[in-house]
């Protein structure tokens, strides 16, 4: 069997993920074995936190709409519960937007989710 050389091909490949270890600390960014599993590490991490990231932002909006349900003598199920009730289809992406930057609208939806509880 001939003798097989790495090559450009063997080069390009360390490269890539050394390249992809650019800013890591220490011999993660120098050394090929410790890059790759960084690299490894690094990408597996990302495409969990994507995940994640869609989670937290959701638990965002209902903290801020928690908040401002209580200010109004709700509390956060109360409120949506209410609002269900009402037929008011309000996603909370753009109930925490309210809850935060136009706070007397959102009164005036708690005040709606108000009177379908109690009626």
């Amino acid at each position: 069997m001939a003798r097989v050389k790495g090559g450009f091909v063997r080069t390009r490949r360390r490269k890539k993920i050394l390249k992809l270890a650019k800013g890591y600390f220490g011999s993660k960014h120098r050394l090929f074995k410790t890059a790759k599993e960084q690299v490894s590490k690094s990408l597996t991490y990302a495409y969990r936190d994507r995940r994640n990231k869609k989670r937290d932002i959701r638990r965002l909006w209902i903290v801020r709409i928690n908040a401002a349900a209580r200010i109004n003598g709700l509390s956060y199920s109360k409120f949506m519960h209410g609002l269900k009730l009402a037929g008011v289809e309000v996603n909370r992406k753009i109930l925490a937007d309210l809850a935060v930057n136009d706070i007397a609208s959102f009164n005036s939806l708690a005040g709606v989710a108000k009177q379908k509880i109690n009626a």
